[in-house]
């Protein structure tokens, strides 16, 4: 996905006009699809693990919703980024973790389990934390509609994901033979909201796009990094700080965009950080699972050790 990622975000700005061409409000329908395929992969069982290991959940929501807001205000004020870049960076580092974490996890021998509770998890709490979390980081440079925010993520987040989860509970043959196709499906939704966001912004990524796209790599690794420190100082196992690692490390950036794009229109360039992360955190993510695969965890790594 990384690299279909990488080279329509290539091809968007080499040849915007036909990508300029579609209005940016499709950006909130294919990011609901993406959320309905979350929903038919959704079990009743993604949601115990709240019940039976609510510390793992707790410390893991507590670190996404803190360290990825708090790394991204902090870069905004380290670069002097204006402020249409820099809601653009705090709106992607005040979002849910992205579902490509689930797989990243998985290929890197990580706790799967507690990424899909936590994935699960952030986004049920991101209508109330996103939008208030926004608003403290970067009220005092642009109006933030909290409730416009709120209302957006419900319809275009929470909404499908109940819809698939609904579907996928009391009509699971029918979706089992779907979900077999949601990984490329998703790849490709979420290729083609890249596509729209840069073919829009073409000209202003090349003009300044380096800077950005320095910020937003250093965003994405310092919430790698951060994620496993944390996990380790808590010593937890390492299966575990492999998961939170991911999970905080990779953001919902598509939804950052939509909601840019939505509630920022008077800032055009706050759907950039959204589009370039979305195009790094799947490379990135790529290169972790390869490196925690190669040092899989073993049976002795256990809390507290």
């Amino acid at each position: 996905m990384g690299a279909l990622v990488l080279l329509t975000a290539v091809v968007a700005v080499c040849v915007p006009a036909p990508f300029r061409s579609v209005d940016t409000w499709v950006i909130s329908p294919m990011l609901g699809l993406i959320m309905f395929g979350m929903g038919l992969t959704l079990r009743i069982d993604d949601f115990r693990i709240v019940i039976s290991r609510p510390r793992d959940i707790l410390l893991g929501c507590l670190a996404q919703f803190t360290v990825m807001p708090g790394v991204a205000w902090v870069l905004t004020q380290v670069f002097h980024l204006p402020a249409e870049l820099a809601i653009g960076v705090i709106l992607v580092g005040c979002c849910p973790g992205g579902t490509a974490s689930n797989v990243i996890t998985y290929l890197a021998k990580g706790d799967l389990a507690l990424s899909v509770g936590m994935t699960a998890v952030s986004t049920v709490l991101a209508p109330l934390l996103t939008p208030l979390l926004t608003w403290v980081l970067a009220g005092e440079m642009v109006d933030v509609d909290a409730v416009g925010m709120l209302l957006s993520i419900m319809y275009v987040v929470i909404a499908p994901i109940v819809a698939g989860a609904f579907l996928q509970h009391y009509f699971p043959e029918m979706t089992k033979r779907a979900v077999a196709y949601l990984p490329a499906f998703s790849s490709l939704m979420i290729a083609a909201v890249v596509a729209v966001i840069v073919g829009h912004t073409a000209d202003k990524l090349l003009a300044g796009g380096v800077v950005v796209a320095l910020v937003v790599v250093l965003h994405n690794v310092c919430g790698l990094g951060i994620g496993y420190l944390l996990g380790k100082c808590l010593r937890l196992s390492e299966s575990k700080r492999r998961a939170i690692a991911i999970e905080v490390g990779m953001q919902n950036s598509g939804l950052a965009s939509s909601l840019a794009a939505i509630h920022f229109a008077a800032y055009p360039l706050a759907t950039i950080p959204g589009a370039i992360f979305s195009v790094w955190h799947n490379i990135s993510g790529a290169l972790v699972a390869k490196v925690f695969a190669d040092l899989p965890p073993t049976p002795s790594f256990q809390d507290g050790e």
